[in-house]
């Protein structure tokens, strides 16, 4: 969450009182004197004063104290200074310390350790422990980056931690369990480590010892936090998805902890931590889903809690209907994440009771988290031709899609882009409708996009919406697209980008009567983005596309005609006939068949042309190329030749 001042509201307004907002304006004076001044006085104000605190913090005063303790160009004694008055106002209440969370105060107060005098040292340490004792702050903050985990394995952290996960006390050896937990997320480096780490004590394998910590008879928390542990060191390649440690043991912990007899955060990590660990595996995907009736046991994330749950404590209630959405958000997550690869699966989840609807309402949620999860479930199912044929038709799921592609963060838009790759697939009853609520423009705009993912996504839809469709649909796509941003596209820094805009273009250039229409109208641009991209095409893949359009557009009746006479394109279809690679010889020899072909009007004179060129000499020495694709194309096209 970025770090912004809060909203001044009436009814904070009036608590805050003219000497605060003095403290938070002198914080800005030109005077670096006045500054220092300003925050000793600041801190001397604000000592058991929680008022004082929420007043400053309302104000604005943290982010300015963060500025200034991180300019270089600050005294020691005001860095120092800085320090000291935020640790102050972290001792306040739980919202001071979000405030100073959301504000990013933890990467400036970790930097400030790095700096060699004592006393600042001292005084960021000082309110980093505050506010990484606090309840409201992840552990995890502290050293989930790669760079925080290699810097803890390199300092001997394993072997220090593991003997404390055979402690005969229980929170040391959760606590243990729960360094290893964020030390092996996404860290292949330490993962690999731990597999061949012996704990003493234990006397076994530290990835045995996780398993014994699994069993039934061992707290909720460990058994979860142990599942963690070889979920991540499984997914950074350490342990084989097939190892029995995931199959038998690992995988069906996760299962477990998504009963409807678990607490809701239990029920929630567990569903999470069970997605991130088959999300990449078909067969654990395939598992999980016939294990203890997974899926219809999700369905319930949707339904709990409610007013009337049998909840005998009333807090438990309350808490429980505040977070509800994260079991809706963990339920799309794991729904995705099984229906990532296999027919019947989807089929299976599709067809839970009220999933479509639970899907369209999810897309809608005010709560980002659970409308990208959301949109990911969706964006997984789509990859179901039936589905897409049926379900997705029936719930009419492009709507409210097309309702989020409006104005939404990047994360959802590179989610929700994708899915409507796949919507606009031909067989998909989706398609019509879709263009019909201005999808054109829409998609048009994200080939615009700094994102190159988006800029991916806003062209392979394109494409699809380009394929066998009517003359006004390509029509519509050029003009709003344009011949200058076709250009740019096929010139992009991102090879998909510019392998999809070719394969859009080739769409676009498909069946005669399209072909002549298009060309009649943008073929002087279309000649010149082709001539242009052959120059300067530095990948084989690239090239092979651009020859497969000029193919194309020579397959049509009066486009023959611009070919012929842009010696340019000719010449470079010349020189790939000799080429090295077979696929790009193909290419070229199919543009020149195309060109050449009998029946077409005007054959005679653009055969001769072609043979002045040195085209059929060429053809003649490929004839006896011992590839057996590129033989028989070559035998095609001299058969055009009198």
């Amino acid at each position: 969450m970025a770090c912004v001042e809060a909203p001044l509201l009436t009814s904070v307004l009036s608590e805050v009182t003219a000497a605060s907002r003095h403290y938070v304006d002198r914080l800005f004076h030109h005077d670096p004197q006045h500054v220092l001044q300003g925050v000793v006085d600041m801190k001397n104000a604000v000592i058991g004063n929680n008022k004082q605190k929420a007043n400053l913090i309302v104000l604005g005063a943290v982010p300015r104290l963060l500025y200034l303790l991180q300019q270089k160009e600050s005294s020691l004694e005001l860095r120092t200074e800085c320090a000291i008055v935020l640790g102050s106002l972290a001792m306040g209440t739980q919202n001071n310390i979000k405030s100073l969370l959301d504000c990013q105060a933890v990467p400036a107060l970790l930097q400030g350790l790095l700096h060699p005098d004592l006393a600042f040292i001292k005084a960021c340490l000082g309110c980093l422990r505050t506010i990484l004792t606090s309840p409201v702050t992840s552990v995890e903050l502290l050293y989930t980056t790669p760079e925080h985990q290699t810097f803890l394995f390199s300092n001997g952290a394993v072997p220090t931690i593991a003997p404390l996960l055979a402690s005969p006390i229980y929170k040391v050896r959760i606590e243990a369990l729960k360094c290893f937990a964020v030390l092996t997320y996404e860290n292949p480096q330490v993962s690999l480590a731990l597999v061949d780490v012996v704990v003493e004590g234990e006397g076994d394998l530290l990835p045995q010892v996780f398993v014994r910590m699994m069993r039934r008879d061992e707290p909720i928390e460990m058994q979860l936090t142990a599942a963690k542990c070889l979920t991540y060191m499984c997914r950074a390649g350490a342990l084989r998805p097939d190892d029995v440690v995931i199959v038998l043991k690992t995988l069906p912990c996760l299962v477990r902890m998504c009963s409807k007899e678990r607490l809701l955060e239990e029920r929630v990590e567990g569903a999470e931590t069970l997605a991130y660990l088959i999300e990449m595996d078909i067969e654990l995907q395939r598992l999980a889903s016939i294990t203890d009736q997974l899926i219809p046991t999700l369905a319930d994330y949707f339904k709990y809690p409610t007013p009337v749950s049998p909840i005998a404590d009333i807090k438990r209630l309350d808490h429980d209907l505040k977070h509800s959405h994260e079991l809706r958000q963990a339920a799309f997550k794991l729904y995705a994440a099984l229906g990532a690869n296999d027919e019947d699966i989807r089929k299976k989840v599709i067809e839970t009771e009220s999933m479509m609807d639970q899907i369209v309402t999810g897309l809608g949620d005010p709560i980002l988290k659970v409308q990208l999860a959301a949109v990911r479930c969706l964006h997984s199912l789509s990859r179901s031709v039936q589905q897409l044929r049926t379900s997705f038709q029936d719930h009419a799921v492009w709507k409210p899609l097309m309702k989020l592609l409006q104005k939404v963060p990047d994360e959802v838009l590179m989610v929700a882009s994708s899915t409507l790759c796949n919507l606009l697939l031909e067989f998909s009853p989706s398609k019509e409708p879709i263009l019909e609520s201005g999808a054109v423009d829409l998609l048009c705009d994200l080939t615009q996009s700094e994102n190159a993912a988006l800029r991916v996504n806003g062209v392979w839809a394109l494409m699809n919406m380009a394929f066998q469709a009517e003359q006004k649909v390509k029509t519509d796509i050029l003009q709003k697209l344009g011949s200058e941003q076709l250009l740019r596209l096929l010139s992009d820094s991102d090879i998909t980008v510019m392998m999809k805009t070719l394969g859009l273009l080739r769409n676009l250039l498909s069946t005669k009567p399209h072909i002549d229409w298009i060309m009649s109208g943008h073929g002087k641009q279309i000649m010149q983005i082709v001539s242009l991209t052959l120059e300067g095409a530095q990948d084989p893949e690239v090239t092979e596309q651009t020859l497969c359009i000029v193919a194309n557009i020579a397959d049509g009746t009066l486009a023959k005609e611009l070919i012929m006479s842009h010696t340019d394109v000719l010449q470079k279809m010349k020189f790939y006939l000799t080429h090295s690679n077979v696929k790009l010889q193909i290419a070229a020899t199919l543009c020149v068949s195309n060109l050449a072909w009998h029946e077409e009007e005007g054959a005679l004179e653009r055969q001769a042309r072609l043979r002045d060129l040195g085209f059929v000499e060429i053809l003649q020495q490929l004839s006896q190329t011992g590839d057996p694709s590129l033989a028989d194309k070559v035998k095609t096209a001299l058969q055009q030749f009198p």
